[in-house]
């Protein structure tokens, strides 16, 4: 049985203002205050994990305990069967530069990666969102969210942000990156997991 969510407050574990505001609009139907960990002042725990789920944890648990609040975080990112499953939970570590992250950078990688591989398209991928939301008490509810679909190259598409212009998802003739940002999250991994999120701890 699913742990409901019965405060006010929920902390988002999150320091991206995009992330934030998607959540909060998400969570509007339900009169919930959603606060960020910057608000809050919380340091970025270092995610040490070796899956979304573990990452996801380690985020959740962290801010729960250092407010005494319900805190909800997510872990996601690309995993390419061609790459075994790389890059995964190391999906935003390819793009780090020591000045900020170039996210063409690290799908140029992915796909010198693809070429290397001698693996014939389609490149299968997937898109994984995990979303754990954690108590003060240290029961977690975790809900995981997944998008099927395939690299292409080149990239196509201004739209979205990190591998979005170079992933095609299952049934659309159009990357992530030319979609528009509405239908994108309508059908994503990260909806996806919302989905089951809301389902579990709101129905």
């Amino acid at each position: 049985m699913t742990r409901k969510f019965e405060g006010k407050t929920l902390l988002v574990a999150t320091h991206n203002r995009g992330k934030l505001e998607e959540i909060t609009d998400l969570l509007k139907p339900f009169g919930v205050e959603v606060v960020g960990a910057a608000e809050m002042e919380l340091p970025e725990p270092e995610e040490t994990g070796t899956t979304f789920v573990e990452n996801a944890r380690i985020k959740a648990h962290a801010a729960a305990k250092a407010t005494g609040l319900p805190a909800l975080s997510d872990d996601s990112g690309i995993a390419i069967d061609a790459l075994d499953g790389a890059p995964g939970v190391y999906t935003a570590d390819w793009a780090e530069t020591g000045n900020g992250r170039d996210f063409i950078m690290a799908m140029t990688r992915a796909h010198d990666e693809l070429v290397a591989s001698g693996k014939p398209e389609p490149w299968t991928a997937r898109f994984c969102c995990t979303l754990v939301l954690a108590w003060p008490d240290g029961h977690d509810e975790v809900f995981p969210g997944v998008m099927e679909g395939r690299v292409v190259w080149p990239m196509r598409g201004d739209q979205g942000h990190g591998y979005d212009p170079v992933f095609e998802p299952q049934g659309y003739d159009i990357t992530f990156g030319e979609m528009d940002r509405w239908e994108k999250n309508r059908i994503s991994h990260r909806a996806d997991a919302f989905a089951k999120f809301v389902t579990g701890c709101f129905g």
